[in-house]
């Protein structure tokens, strides 16, 4: 903690989004699954990035560095319900003629609606994929190994990240869905809980959230807590004349087994027979 602290001496480090508000009392396994999702280089999709540092020129000779820099590729909010397989929009200029200025164009993936089988949780799912998608699931032989083998960068959509974590849970639970095929729940869950070695319980449970959503989650848990914490004051008031009405009880009792109640007690101030008068 202390070399941290001289390292960071005279430099002002930005607070970010766990640093502050509710993003600091998020769980250190939603952080692991945060790095992942943002902070990871995803795979190259819209150009090839070359081997090396450097290469020489074929014509002139001459020797380059190598600078493999990405595409700016935007993802607009509609992708979060689709699964794109790591592709996006790209946006750039075009020559449409030998002799026409550049104009602007938005190059965009081909989408269709297909239907998608998950082996784990034995349901069909319509989703509007791009071939990418359909390309991957065939490489990796089936839907549910193209989940669970691709890491979140390259999945992205919220949508996929979702549909991996139902995949995850319902390992661990054992397959509830071939709860009545016994042979069938045991084959399935063989052949894919391989994947849960590399995540715990609490992983699982903060996987594919986006940043919203934990920070609402854990909002809502705060709230619940403060609620069951807080006691309404008509309970506190009950309870306190419950206690007075007992301890009044006891001494009434207590005066009884040695006589007369004493003269200064509450009963014999509202009883107008509880004293005699002589004549």
């Amino acid at each position: 903690m202390a070399s941290q602290a001289i390292k960071t001496l005279g430099l002002f480090k930005k607070p970010g989004i766990f640093d502050k508000g509710v993003g600091a009392l998020l769980p250190e396994a939603y952080k692991k699954f945060y790095k992942e999702w943002k902070l990871t280089e995803p795979t190259a999709v819209h150009f090839i990035p070359e081997q090396g540092s450097f290469k020489r020129d074929d014509v002139t000779g001459e020797v380059h560095p190598i600078q493999n820099i990405p595409l700016p590729v935007l993802y607009p909010k509609e992708h979060n319900f689709h699964l794109w397989g790591g592709e996006g929009i790209i946006q750039g200029f075009q020559v449409r003629g030998k002799k026409k200025r550049r104009v602007p164009h938005f190059w965009v993936p081909n989408l269709r609606r297909s239907v998608v089988y998950s082996e784990v949780l034995d349901k069909h799912i319509s989703v509007i994929v791009t071939e990418r998608t359909i390309n991957l699931i065939q490489e990796h032989f089936g839907f549910d190994h193209y989940l669970l083998k691709t890491p979140a960068c390259d999945l992205k959509s919220i949508l996929a990240l979702g549909l991996k974590r139902k995949i995850l849970q319902d390992l661990q639970n054992g397959c509830p869905s071939y709860v009545n095929k016994p042979d069938k729940q045991k084959e399935i869950h063989d052949r894919y809980r391989n994947y849960l070695s590399a995540y715990t319980p609490d992983e699982i449970n903060w996987y594919g959230y986006s940043f919203a959503q934990a920070c609402r989650m854990v909002q809502e848990d705060i709230n619940k807590k403060e609620e069951e914490a807080i006691v309404p004051l008509k309970h506190v008031f009950r309870a306190q004349l419950i206690d007075q009405l007992k301890a009044a009880d006891l001494e009434i009792e207590e005066n009884s087994k040695y006589g007369e109640p004493k003269a200064g007690s509450w009963l014999n101030k509202i009883n107008p027979f509880g004293k005699k008068h002589e004549t």
